[in-house]
This record gives C-alpha cells, sequence and structure tokens, in this order.
C-alpha cells in the first residue's frame, strides 16, 4: 500500500521550506546582495534559519516513511509528523527573532524535532 500520511508531512513542511527560502530572496533583493552574506547578519539569520530547517526536516521524514512502509499505526505516524512540523516552525520563529530572539521556542523546537528523530527511527526498526 502506498504511503498516505507521510506525503502530506512532506507537503506541509515543503511549504514552510519554501516560505523560509523566500525570506533570504527577499533580504538579498532589498541588499542586493546575489552572492553570500554581504555582511549582513539579518540575512545570515535567514540563511541559518533555512539551513537548520533543511539540515533536519528530510532524514526525520525519510523515517517517518520507513515506519509507514513498516506498517506503523496511524497515531504514530501523526504524532511524529506532527512533532517534526511543529519543532522547526517553533525553531524557524524563535531563530527568526533577531536581536530579542526568545530561546524557549527554539529549545521546544528542538526537543520535538529531537522527538520526532527518535520516535521515527524506533518506529522505523519496529514498525
Amino acid at each position: 500500500m502506498a504511503p498516505s500520511i507521510t506525503p502530506i508531512y512532506a507537503a506541509l513542511l515543503a511549504l514552510i521550506y519554501l516560505f523560509l527560502c523566500g525570506r533570504i530572496s527577499l533580504r538579498r533583493r532589498a541588499r542586493n546582495i546575489l552572492i553570500g552574506l554581504g555582511g549582513d547578519a539579518e540575512l545570515e539569520r535567514r540563511v541559518r534559519v533555512q539551513g537548520n530547517f533543511i539540515e533536519y526536516v528530510p532524514f526525520a521524514l525519510l523515517l517517518i516513511l520507513m515506519a509507514e512502509l513498516r506498517g506503523a499505526p496511524g497515531l504514530v505516524l501523526n504524532g511524529l509528523g506532527l512533532a517534526l512540523l511543529l519543532g522547526r516552525s517553533l525553531h524557524a520563529w524563535g531563530f527568526s527573532q533577531g536581536e530579542g530572539e526568545d530561546l524557549r521556542f527554539r529549545f521546544a523546537g528542538m526537543v520535538l524535532t529531537f522527538t520526532a528523530l527518535m520516535g521515527g527511527a524506533l518506529a522505523a526498526v519496529w514498525g
């Protein structure tokens, strides 16, 4: 049977990724920075927010997909998907706040992301 749960989370996360990419493009255009960071701290922050997102999401989605293919229950898959979606969203929000960033959002985001990774790893092995 074809996966039906993981693609939903992949699509939602792809939309968030596109949003993060758009923020970089807008900043580059506003500051006329075509390559590199141009010494712009805000651009650097936006690049790292997007980079951090893409460093975690593909592997976590792969684990969730493997769990789905192994027959993990829908409740488990949705829990993992929601943890990843909420975790990456909270982390991106907290990281994007600049000098006045609230580390609680970043911390909660990482806890949820690590939960999705660990849970995905376990579910991929044991279904």
